[in-house]
């Protein structure tokens, strides 16, 4: 089957999505992308500029079987704007995200017409898949109170028409490999996440400083991308915790990242925002013990609430005693570390795209008309 892949925020998670899939898939994938900048501008134009290129493409004879885009593009735009045969073609929309429950500092800043774009596109998808079933049902349910708020024509009755044709895809993960063995020194803690505030930085730092105030040693390293407005609590912490630090900001190179993974011991996440949580998945494949808040899709990821030694209850206070558990059982019991660190490895194994692919392939050819 021939795939036309359209994504316009083509960077980061995007596009290791979509690699990924060209690379495992049987299917034959053509990935038309747009640098991954100033991402409302790109939902908004986006359909505008694809339908351009891709009416190019038709007038060489190019074809497809099916149209597969990211919750970043206004497919019905698209389809109103590009040529036949291509408007006719059946079309999975992935998200990655969406704009109803993506958080915002200020509830006044939600741009509702983007809100609007995600629900336009739903409907002219043939099926909608989510990244996790956390996302799928967080983003139904907002998308009937946000519909409610319109004040007439609430069109309530395309809710179920979405989540009939709506179903949870995970996306695959490229396994990083495990150090064979764990470098001498005292617990080495890795924070790996955009450098924003929905990501919670402040009950990070809040637990590194109960640490520090009584005397655990440790090593630090806090990564991930950086934008313009950097929270100030990043800024204060890489002083604070200045002679703790062994990683501290972007790591350049993909190389670089998968160093920093393989040296930590533990991989904590703080968000108040997760849809899925590639880069987690991704430290507990490289070896590192996870300490996560019990909510979001972190549950489902590791198994919905049946393996309670992975999570806290978001406080900073349970999450530093957490650790200083775990920094015990580094020190004196070192196997129960080591075999609770392959339980969270086997459970991810799911992900791997060599475990996940062959199912992702089916459904897609599952759409085509028989």
């Amino acid at each position: 089957m021939k795939i036309l892949a359209l994504e316009s925020y083509y960077g980061g998670s995007h596009k290791a999505f979509l690699d990924g899939l060209k690379i495992h898939s049987s299917h034959d994938w053509t990935i038309i992308g747009l640098p991954d900048y100033k991402w409302k501008w790109r939902m908004r134009h986006s359909a505008v500029t694809f339908a351009q290129q891709v009416n190019e493409f038709i007038s060489q004879n190019q074809h497809w079987d099916l149209i597969f885009c990211s919750d970043m593009l206004n497919l019905a735009e698209f389809k109103g704007l590009v040529n036949s045969p291509v408007k006719d073609l059946p079309t999975v929309v992935y998200f990655h995200e969406n704009q109803l429950t993506y958080p915002v500092q200020n509830p006044d800043e939600r741009d509702l017409h983007l809100a609007m774009i995600n629900f336009t596109t739903c409907l002219s998808a043939s099926q909608v898949w989510f990244n996790s079933e956390f996302h799928r049902t967080s983003y139904l349910s907002a998308l009937e109170q946000f519909l409610k708020r319109m004040p007439d024509y609430h069109h309530l009755e395309k809710i179920d028409e979405i989540k009939n044709k709506s179903s949870v895809v995970y996306p695959g993960i490229d396994f990083i490999s495990k150090k064979e063995t764990r470098l001498p020194g005292p617990m080495r803690i890795l924070w790996a996440a955009r450098w924003e505030y929905d990501k919670n930085p402040e009950t990070f730092f809040n637990a590194i400083r109960i640490l520090k105030n009584n005397n655990i040693d440790f090593r630090l390293s806090v990564i991930g991308p950086q934008f313009s407005d950097v929270p100030k609590v990043l800024l204060e912490a890489e002083t604070e915790f200045k002679n703790h630090i062994d990683h501290w900001g972007y790591q350049k190179t993909r190389g670089e990242y998968i160093h920093v993974l393989q040296n930590a011991d533990v991989v904590v996440s703080t968000a108040n925002h997760e849809f899925f949580g590639i880069g987690i998945i991704e430290a507990i494949t490289a070896g590192a013990y996870p300490l996560l808040p019990n909510k979001l899709s972190y549950p489902e990821l590791l198994g919905n609430h049946n393996n309670d030694d992975f999570f806290y209850d978001g406080s900073a206070e349970n999450l530093a005693d957490k650790l200083v558990q775990l920094n015990n059982n580094l020190i004196n019991r070192l196997s129960l570390w080591l075999e609770l660190t392959s339980k969270a490895t086997q459970i991810v194994e799911k992900f791997q795209w060599t475990n996940i692919i062959h199912k992702i392939d089916t459904k897609l050819s599952s759409i085509l008309p028989r």
